[in-house]
């Protein structure tokens, strides 16, 4: 089939091109922005099976002008002493200006006597942000105004204060996510053509990624928000520079699998056209084959409870979808067209290399197999123990820098307040029976909720305007963010307040750490669904290819096991050696997303090679010799570029953001210079015509063991 593709699509170049720009306009054109279906509330993404969501929801109810989350005022004596009775009136003074000053987007700022830490060293201002979570400039312009009041409000006093909670230090960082972010995306254009240059030697080469790639971003963009649109699915911010690296990786990817091919039928002779034509033939099944791989892989995030992954899921299988028809259409076109200036003005691609690292790998894996298979294994398995010490952190304030406002004053809170001060855990509290609550009820809930084990105080009641439900803020004994605190809440602290509800009430626990509680048990639930489902869909991806049952068992246990060995490195390093608490919550799903998935991209590349080589007429050991000779440079290439992007994360000053740089950089590396170049040929190798059960895909049916002969010239008119 890819045959004929190949040669249709370089008969028809111009045609080819002329209907994929058309098409590409049209949807830019015409179709809805990404930013129409981006969400930025966590909790919108869980179920409603969750506590935690059934609180939101009731509080949309019961407290319809509730804000949607807090900025905290930390008010203290600029000398550092304990605060008087005129500060405190001040500092009243000063809520009641923010209130006064209208400013868009909060609420009414409440403070008293009980916001006076114990040692009253601070004085607390709870300012309401009534913004919604998707208005992220709205939020930004709530937090400045509210500063620019205070700042004038207290000048020339004896005060000082910061403006410190959750949406203040996204406002604070927002800085350092815009520098990071941009950074990534201008390392992923400057390894690409770097690395390609020193790969071809060629500036038309390597500026080709950069711009096909760029058009397909904007186009996936587009049709993920249509499609967002029509099946009422939202996606988180980190969406558009998932889309960028994953767009870059693999699309780079399958113009190298092609580059590399298409060079070398020049220099077995062939014209232009009949050169690409071949490639697409051969790298064409690969490259359908290998985002097939991924598109499964992304879909099954559909099973996810955690909807902000099962958002993403159809999010990225689009954006996969719309590479692969890139890659069998737009860029065979355009290379058939540019022929050799591709390789401009390097003149190396006429001369086929001799004695070349990949040959001396091939070499060696193809003569000892069994040494290479086991030193590879070995190495991954070694690390993929760590994967046993596995704990999830959800503090993401702890990796900002400290010198923000937000951060001084988170600080000088904990100077007079428990660490939960800093983001209340919510406990709503309602009848059974519908009624009104009573004030003995809430009195004898607050005195039992202070008793319970975590809870450092407990601020008084809001009360709903029917009376039928109230909101207690507890403020922890730990931070809120810390894994401490979300095994509080999930193990003990909903249990110990139901268990203290007065007779005639029950209570729901919400809040931050709640959500983040929840979404650790729905990521514990997703993984061990996914990752199952997901590895037998691409076994049976794997099993259509090579018409072999053996092969994609072995290749899908060594994509698992680099998955565990990647996980495993980045808890040596980030746990043990930098003694964090634990890697950031999100970093098993990233690893699934980039190591798992896309890594099977180097696999499939490999065993196409090898099974190529074999049905040529040689031997399986002298089939993975030539197997890693000729698809170890692409392979090596396509992982360097890739892994180089995702390394740059390892340089932005926020700690998940090194995190997930650091890990999946080695995991790229170990998915094709361990796994690919040593694992999986060898394990061929090793198994011999066995590896190709029930099937015989190592055998040319049409010419046995007669080396395939040169193609056809491709006729043009």
């Amino acid at each position: 089939m890819f045959d004929r593709w190949g040669r249709f699509v370089v008969k028809r170049a111009w045609w080819v091109i002329g209907g994929w720009l058309a098409g590409a306009m049209l949807v830019i054109g015409l179709l809805p922005s990404l930013s129409d279906i981006t969400s930025g509330d966590q909790g919108s993404f869980l179920p409603d099976s969750y506590e935690s969501v059934q609180a939101i929801e009731l509080a949309k109810t019961a407290f319809p002008e509730q804000a949607t989350s807090n900025a905290i005022v930390v008010v203290k004596r600029s000398d550092g002493g304990e605060l008087t009775t005129a500060d405190s009136e001040r500092i009243g003074a000063l809520a009641t200006a923010i209130g006064g000053a209208h400013i868009a987007g909060i609420g009414q700022p409440l403070t008293g006597p009980q916001a006076v830490a114990p040692n009253k060293l601070v004085q607390l201002i709870n300012v309401p942000v009534t913004a919604s979570m998707t208005d992220a400039q709205g939020q930004l312009d709530a937090v400045k105004q509210t500063r620019d009041v205070i700042k004038t409000n207290l000048a020339g006093s004896a005060l000082s204060a910061g403006v410190t909670g959750s949406v203040a230090q996204v406002v604070d960082n927002n800085d350092t996510f815009t520098t990071a972010f941009a950074v990534v995306g201008a390392a992923t254009f400057a390894l690409i053509i770097v690395l390609i240059l020193f790969i071809f030697r060629s500036p038309i080469a390597a500026l080709l990624p950069i711009l096909v790639i760029s058009v397909v971003l904007q186009v996936s963009s587009n049709l993920i928000a249509a499609a967002g649109k029509a099946f009422g699915f939202h996606v988180d911010q980190s969406l558009q520079t998932l889309l960028l690296i994953v767009l870059y990786g693999i699309g780079t990817d399958y113009i190298l699998f092609l580059l590399f091919r298409f060079r070398e039928r020049l220099r077995a002779g062939d014209d232009k056209k009949t050169a690409m034509a071949y490639a697409v033939a051969r790298v064409g099944e690969v490259i359908t084959s290998a985002a097939g791989a991924v598109i499964v892989a992304f879909l099954v995030l559909l099973l996810a409870t955690f909807g902000g992954f099962g958002s993403l899921g159809p999010a990225l299988a689009i954006a996969v979808f719309v590479m692969m028809i890139t890659g069998l259409t737009l860029i065979p076109a355009l290379v058939s067209l540019i022929g050799p200036a591709t390789f401009w003005p390097s003149k190396a691609w006429k001369r086929e290399p001799k004695g070349t690292a990949f040959a001396r790998i091939g070499r060696t894996v193809g003569r000892r197999p069994a040494m290479a298979a086991a030193l590879s294994g070995l190495v991954l398995i070694a690390l993929a123990s760590g994967a046993l010490k596995f704990k999830a952190d959800y503090d993401f304030a702890a990796g900002f820098p400290s010198t923000t406002e937000s951060a001084k004053a988170a600080a000088d809170l904990e100077r007079g307040f428990p660490q939960g001060a800093l983001d209340p855990t919510l406990a709503y509290l309602t009848t059974s029976d519908g009624s009104q609550l009573t004030q003995a009820q809430l009195d004898q809930f607050a005195a039992a909720a202070g008793k319970v084990n975590g809870v450092g105080g407990v601020q008084p009641p809001a009360k709903a305007a029917d009376g039928k439900v109230a909101v207690f803020s507890l403020l922890l004994t730990v931070n809120p963010a810390s894994n401490d605190a979300i095994t509080l809440v999930h193990d003990h602290l909903r249990g110990d307040l139901h268990a203290v509800a007065p007779p005639g009430t029950k209570v729901l626990v919400g809040g931050t750490t709640a959500i983040y509680a929840d979404i650790n048990s729905a990521n514990n639930h997703d993984l061990s669904v996914i990752l199952p489902v997901a590895a037998l869909l691409i076994a049976i991806i794997l099993a259509l290819l090579l018409r072999s049952i053996v092969a994609p068992v072995y290749l899908v246990i060594a994509v698992l096991l680099n998955f565990a060995a990647t996980l495993g490195a980045a808890i040596y390093l980030f746990q043990d050696v930098a003694g964090h608490p634990g890697v950031t919550f999100q970093l098993p799903i990233v690893l699934y997303l980039f190591v798992l998935a896309i890594g099977t991209d180097y696999n499939i590349l490999m065993i196409a090679r090898l099974r190529e080589e074999a049905r040529a007429g040689n031997e399986p050991r002298a089939a993975a010799a030539l197997g890693v000779q000729h698809a170890g440079p692409s392979v090596a290439a396509a992982g360097l570029i890739l892994a180089g992007t995702f390394a740059v994360l390892a340089l932005a000053p926020v700690s998940f953001l090194q995190q997930i740089g650091f890990s999946v950089a080695t995991g790229i590396l170990l998915a094709a210079f361990v796994m690919s170049m040593f694992l999986v040929p060898a394990l061929t190798a090793l198994l011999g015509h066995t590896a190709w059960w029930p099937g015989r895909g190592d055998v040319n049916r049409a010419a046995k063991t007669v080396p395939v002969p040169a193609p056809a010239p491709v006729r043009t008119r």
